[in-house]
């Protein structure tokens, strides 16, 4: 076997151990899970997957940086859109996810919030979600600025835009996964449009008063 023939295979044996831990995840939640539950998910035998990771804790790590790199893909827009198509469709991926063949949004998501949860007990996770997180808001803001440099939109701080968008995403999807609420990242959308993305619009400006007199 060569070597790039070597690299691919293990690749391929990566992914499909990420996979397993996620399906094991999503029957068992992360705090009753057991590496003989992964095992269970997955095809080859349960040496590879510790000869691969030491540990339950260094697997879940991997496991979290596969699941966010499965977000940081750019977005595919068409060329001839407009600023206001690009930003509609960045934020349309943030909340409803990537166009994946066999991607679940919504079962990663689930996962993804659970660990999310645990995340102040655990530096490397807890590291792990501050960049994603700062990612999403590069990313809405790089779409922001442009838009504001091209005179689409209205002179805003594009990196304070963004983090009001990021943190309404991810409100949204923790409300459909963890209160039931599914209907809660279209309601979303909607408020977005229409009270949050109304301040991008040139020649508007309305001053809110301030309480302190």
């Amino acid at each position: 076997m060569t070597s790039s023939e070597q690299r691919s295979s293990s690749e391929e044996t990566r992914k499909a151990i990420m996979e397993a831990t996620f399906r094991a995840l999503s029957k068992h939640g992360y705090t009753d899970l057991r590496m003989r539950d992964i095992s269970d998910e997955f095809e080859m035998t349960r040496p590879v997957i510790h000869y691969h990771y030491n540990s339950k804790h260094e697997l879940i790590s991997s496991f979290l940086e596969y699941i966010i790199a499965q977000y940081k893909n750019d977005v595919a827009i068409d060329d001839s859109a407009d600023q206001w198509e690009r930003l509609q469709t960045r934020i349309e991926q943030c909340m409803f996810g990537p166009d994946i063949d066999g991607f679940d949004h919504w079962e990663r998501m689930k996962v993804y919030h659970e660990l999310f949860s645990q995340a102040q007990h655990n530096d490397t996770h807890r590291e792990l979600f501050n960049e994603h997180y700062e990612q999403m808001v590069i990313g809405l803001a790089d779409v922001i600025q442009d838009g504001i440099e091209q005179g689409t939109f209205a002179d805003v701080d594009a990196m304070e835009l963004s983090q009001l968008l990021t943190d309404i995403i991810h409100s949204a999807r923790a409300r459909r996964i963890s209160l039931g609420q599914k209907e809660a990242p279209e309601q979303a959308r909607v408020a977005i449009n229409t009270f949050v993305l109304t301040s991008l619009v040139p020649n508007i400006h309305v001053e809110i008063p301030s309480n302190n007199g």
